[in-house]
């Protein structure tokens, strides 16, 4: 009632508008974030006021939360992740959310936050739309199977934000391919247009909402860079290293690991909807194996993956770890096939 959520010492308010009429557990939800960032207080409220009519879309839960501090990285803090996952958990179970239907937009210093949120929290956004923000380095290679739109004015030398842009148009271009059945994207890049895109930007939105998440991809590409959850997809790490890179790649009962750096031992979450349980689960890594077996079904699996998010699209019924320092087999190669 009161619309605004805690976590420790934040408080992070929000308003949100629902438009269309999707059936209850069928509605998108758009996470819409303010500019401002370093600036005073009536500065960022302004913003967060604007960001309110920004965009209307033609169907979504349209949620604009005000950062809980006022400081340049205001969306990109550890405790944002926190408060967000919360936030998409409450509009799953009030608004009737489908957790497949999430999006995340932000404008200027809220760009900022999309360019970090977006790869952080992958397998959270069905698709995510920069505006007008700066990528400070950031990683794109967590968007494989999350979309991802770039729209910047070709006028928006300040912090070389427009230069940003056209670099990673390129990064994302070489990405794709590289990988031609990830890295879905679009940038757009308006050439006679400053900072302020004069909403046309705004064709970001039905184009996001044309995707849905797909959670259980067959191929995952996890990099972790500063702070990152725990899991990713159908992946889960205990404590992420910063500097890690994982990529798995699931073929029939197989999971080939493709690349492990800076990692020893990952959690892979599984169900009947990607391979058959019934059957032995092989995991291998260059020409080793590390398992060969079933894995079982549990219901405290399905408990811990639900709780986690709080997403029921998220809910796993069997997980296997494996330490590639411990548990390579010892196999004849006729048995390895």
């Amino acid at each position: 009632k009161a619309r605004v959520l805690t976590h420790g010492d934040h408080k992070m308010p929000f308003w949100y508008t629902t438009y269309g009429d999707a059936p209850e557990g069928e509605r998108s939800l758009i996470i819409s974030m303010h500019g401002g960032g370093g600036a005073p207080v009536e500065v960022n409220d302004q913003q967060y006021e604007n960001q309110k009519g920004l965009y209307k879309p033609r169907e979504a839960v349209y949620l604009a939360p005000r950062a809980p501090t006022n400081t340049w990285n205001l969306w990109h803090q550890g405790h944002i992740d926190v408060l967000f996952d919360r936030l998409i958990e409450n509009m799953i179970v009030f608004e009737g959310v489908d957790p497949d239907r999430v999006y995340v937009t932000g404008y200027s210093a809220g760009g900022d936050g999309v360019w970090r949120l977006a790869p952080r929290m992958a397998d959270r956004w069905a698709a995510s739309a920069m505006m007008a923000g700066h990528p400070g380095g950031v990683s794109l290679d967590n968007l494989r199977n999350s979309p991802f739109t770039i729209q910047m004015g070709g006028k928006d030398g300040s912090y070389n934000r427009n230069g940003e842009a056209r670099k990673y148009q390129e990064v994302l271009l070489k990405l794709h391919e590289a990988d031609p059945e990830g890295y879905d994207h679009w940038v757009e890049i308006y050439e006679d247009k400053g900072h302020w895109m004069d909403k046309e930007d705004a064709a970001a939105i039905p184009w996001m909402l044309e995707r849905t998440r797909e959670l259980r991809p067959k191929k995952v590409v996890w990099r972790v860079d500063g702070r990152a959850p725990h899991r990713s997809y159908w992946l889960s790490q205990e404590s992420p290293q910063g500097g890690s890179r994982v990529v798995v790649e699931l073929k029939g009962q197989e999971i080939h690991v493709l690349e492990c750096e800076n990692t020893d031992r990952i959690t892979f979450r599984l169900d009947d909807s990607m391979l058959d349980l019934d059957q032995p689960v092989k995991v291998k890594r260059g020409s080793s194996y590390f398992h060969i077996g079933k894995v079982p079904r549990k219901r405290s699996v399905l408990e811990e993956t639900l709780t986690e998010r709080g997403d029921p699209e998220g809910m796993f019924t069997a997980e296997l770890t494996v330490d590639f320092r411990t548990d390579e087999l010892d196999l004849p190669p006729e048995e390895g096939r």
